[in-house]
Order: structure tokens, then C-alpha cells, then sequence
């Protein structure tokens, strides 16, 4: 950025964009925090025996709209019979 677009911001915006990068900042941060809890659980259900793939699969599905999951199902079973893997 140059210097003479830095001296167009008034110092309203200047503070305003430092509190915006802030927020982000902290935003990150609970992120990490956030997926770290989640490995954590992950690590607990594979210590109880669950299958991790399937069970990262089943929350993967569960996000999705019934009607669109079913969709998705229906088209990848008629590629799977159109290549002969069904």
C-alpha cells in the first residue's frame, strides 16, 4: 500500500481495521482450538473401537440435505452399475 493511501484513512477507519484484523485473529485462534477438540474426540472414538473413515463419513452425510444425500446415492449407484462396478 503507499504511503499516500495509508494517510487517506482516517484514524475512525485506521481503529475499525485494526479491530476487524483482531477479531479475525482471535476468530483463527478458536479455530485451531475447536479442531483440536474435535481430533481429540475422534481419538477417544477410535479408542472405543468406532471406525474413524466411517464415522468422519456419517458426519460428512449428516450436513447434507436428506433429499440432496439421496440424490447424490442414487447417481453414484447408476455410475457405479454404468461402469460395471455395482
Amino acid at each position: 500500500m503507499e504511503d499516500s493511501a495509508a494517510t487517506h484513512l482516517t484514524e475512525t477507519t485506521k481503529e475499525k481495521l485494526r479491530q476487524t484484523v483482531g477479531k479475525i485473529e482471535r476468530l483463527e485462534e478458536e479455530k485451531k482450538e475447536v479442531a483440536e477438540q474435535i481430533k481429540e474426540v475422534y481419538a477417544e472414538a477410535k479408542a472405543f473401537g468406532f471406525d474413524v473413515k466411517a464415522l468422519r463419513q456419517v458426519i460428512r452425510l449428516r450436513k447434507v440435505d436428506k433429499a440432496d444425500r439421496e440424490e447424490q446415492e442414487m447417481m453414484l449407484e447408476l455410475y457405479l452399475m454404468a461402469t460395471g462396478d455395482s
